[in-house]
């Protein structure tokens, strides 16, 4: 028997899209719970162990949001996404303040929905007592608790931020990474203002690894990053 590869809360009172999710989502490997309101979505969730919530806004008896702030005081680590149909900058800043890690208008694409599911479990299966806290990158050595690059002539201090992104790179090293991806992982959430963030970040990383030219933050246009590093 396959082992599933998380198990997901699915709040969506929409029979039609719940069927159609929850059927994607468990040929993916993924076990399902859905529930038809947000009261039973609250219940469900206090008797089983959830890795992560597909939440609809307008539901009956309880929307969303009550749902989210629920969640979010019992644990700040399980991802929230809300799927719904409102649209409105104003809506979505809801989502965010309630707990929420994502937000899905709809229709949206299955594809991009199983991506996110995939990014962020993915990211809260990390466990800290599991991570790599130090890497060496060909001639220069990252050590991530202590926030440093170090190369044979001189020391380079990190940002919190730097660290978390040329972590996150390294544990995938050589591999093409959608900026999504990237964002979701590092940032929480996939935004235009912190992507923007983001090229700032990887531009000064590259300059920490001038004084070894084999290591190679490669941008690739309309897709993505990848971290090359020769022998890795």
């Amino acid at each position: 028997m396959q082992t599933s590869k998380g198990t997901i809360l699915l709040a969506e009172d929409d029979m039609s899209l719940a069927f159609m999710v929850k059927d994607t989502l468990e040929e993916e490997g993924y076990t399902v719970i859905h529930c038809s309101d947000g009261q039973i979505a609250i219940e469900s969730f206090d008797k089983e162990k959830i890795d992560l919530c597909l939440l609809d806004i307008m539901m009956p008896n309880k929307d969303g949001y009550i749902v989210a702030r629920k969640i979010r005081q019992q644990t700040d680590v399980i991802p929230i996404l809300f799927l719904s149909t409102k649209i409105h900058q104003d809506d979505k800043l809801m989502g965010y303040n309630t707990g929420a890690d994502d937000y899905l208008t709809k229709p949206f694409s299955m594809l991009e929905l199983l991506k996110k599911v995939e990014v962020f479990l993915r990211r809260t299966k990390k466990m800290p007592s599991d991570s790599v806290l130090e890497f060496r990158l060909k001639s220069l050595i990252f050590s991530y608790k202590e926030l440093k690059i170090i190369s044979e002539k001189e020391t380079f201090n990190l940002t919190q931020k730097e660290a978390d992104l040329l972590k996150f790179f390294c544990e995938w090293p050589n591999k093409v990474l959608k900026r999504e991806e990237v964002l979701i992982s590092v940032w929480g959430k996939n935004d235009f203002f912190l992507g923007r963030s983001m090229d700032v970040y990887i531009s000064k990383l590259r300059k920490y690894f001038k004084s070894d030219p084999e290591i190679v933050l490669e941008t690739i246009h309309g897709i993505g990053f990848r971290f090359s590093i020769p022998e890795y």
